[in-house]
C-alpha cells in the first residue's frame, strides 16, 4: 500500500509542471496499490482549473481504480487534528495530516509526495513505535 500525496497527483495530471516526467516514471515503478484520502483528493481538484484536461484526468484515473480513494471517520480527523497541533510549526495542513492518520491506520509507511521536507519531519505511529515514512519521490526513495 502506498498513500499518494497532492504534488504528485497533481503533477500526474498538468502536463507542465516540472514533475510530471519524474512522477509518471515513479508510478511506472510502483507495484502495490495506491491510496489517498478525500481531502488530498479535494486539495488537488482546488488545483486543478474545473474542467480541465488534467481535472478529467484525475477522474478517470478514480473512476478506473488505479487509486482508492479512503475516507476518514470522526475518530481520524480527531487524530488528524492532534497531528495538526503536534506539527504547527511546520505547519502541517489538514491533507498531509489525513494522510499520517492513515498510515498510522493501516500499518504503512510508504507515501508518494514531493513534500519531503515536511514529511521527513512527520512520525508515523506503528505500534507503539514511531518510524519516518518511506517518501517516494521523483528521484525514488529519498
Amino acid at each position: 500500500m502506498i498513500l499518494v500525496d497532492t504534488g504528485p497527483l497533481l503533477a500526474l495530471f498538468d502536463p507542465q509542471d516540472p514533475d510530471f516526467s519524474g512522477c509518471h516514471a515513479v508510478l511506472k515503478s510502483l507495484d502495490q496499490p495506491l491510496y489517498t484520502t478525500e481531502a488530498v483528493l479535494t486539495e488537488t481538484f482546488h488545483l486543478l482549473a474545473p474542467g480541465s484536461r488534467g481535472a478529467l484526468g484525475l477522474m478517470r484515473f478514480v473512476e478506473e481504480g488505479h487509486v482508492t480513494v479512503m475516507a476518514l471517520e470522526t475518530a481520524d480527523i480527531l487524530r488528524a487534528f492532534e497531528l495538526m497541533d503536534k506539527y504547527s510549526d511546520c505547519p502541517m495542513d489538514y491533507a498531509n495530516a489525513s494522510l499520517v492518520t492513515i498510515a498510522e491506520k493501516m500499518k504503512t509507511l510508504s507515501i508518494f509526495t514531493l513534500d519531503s521536507r515536511d514529511f521527513s519531519t512527520y512520525k508515523i505511529k506503528k505500534g507503539h513505535q514511531y518510524h519516518s515514512p518511506n517518501i517516494l519521490g521523483p528521484q525514488g526513495v529519498l
